[in-house]
């Protein structure tokens, strides 16, 4: 039981790192890259297109490992408040993200429509600081989980 737990753990960390250490290189270094060179619309709608199919890989593996992780902690043992709070808190900041990803990743039709609007100017940016935030919230939890288990 112990394999299966720790590959699902390594999964789901290695899926959140994907999606936000590809969300710094595109906002560091592709889109300055591109807006460099000038329009090139098929490179950018190609990146784009790569990069949406990794995130949604990366957002499935999340949903399915984060489930079978968030059973298998509550059913061990007895976690205390605080464990829930920033568990619950991790949960919709993950919410979140795949609501914000969802909304960046519509049809070039709809996308056209919205692009000067506050959100989609700022969704790359949101998107990374709730990454960054779910990877700090998760290694508080596991803090937090330690702690539950340790003879007092």
């Amino acid at each position: 039981m112990l394999e299966i737990f720790t590959l699902v753990r390594v999964a789901h960390i290695l899926a959140g790192a994907v999606w936000v250490g590809g969300s710094i290189f595109y906002l560091l270094i592709v889109i300055p890259a591109l807006r460099s060179i000038g329009p090139h619309p098929a490179l950018a709608a190609k990146i784009a297109e790569l990069f949406k199919r990794m995130v949604n890989i990366c957002i499935a593996v999340l949903l399915l490992t984060g489930g079978y992780l968030v059973f298998d902690r509550l059913m061990q043992t007895t976690l205390g408040l605080p464990y829930l709070i920033v568990l619950s808190i991790k949960i919709v900041a993950a919410i979140v993200m795949f609501v914000l990803a969802s909304y960046m990743a519509q049809s070039n039709i709809r996308r056209l429509a919205k692009r000067s609007t506050r959100l989609s100017k700022a969704a790359p940016q949101i998107l990374l600081a709730l990454g960054i935030l779910v990877f700090i919230l998760g290694a508080l939890l596991n803090s937090l989980f330690e702690m539950s288990i340790a003879p007092h």
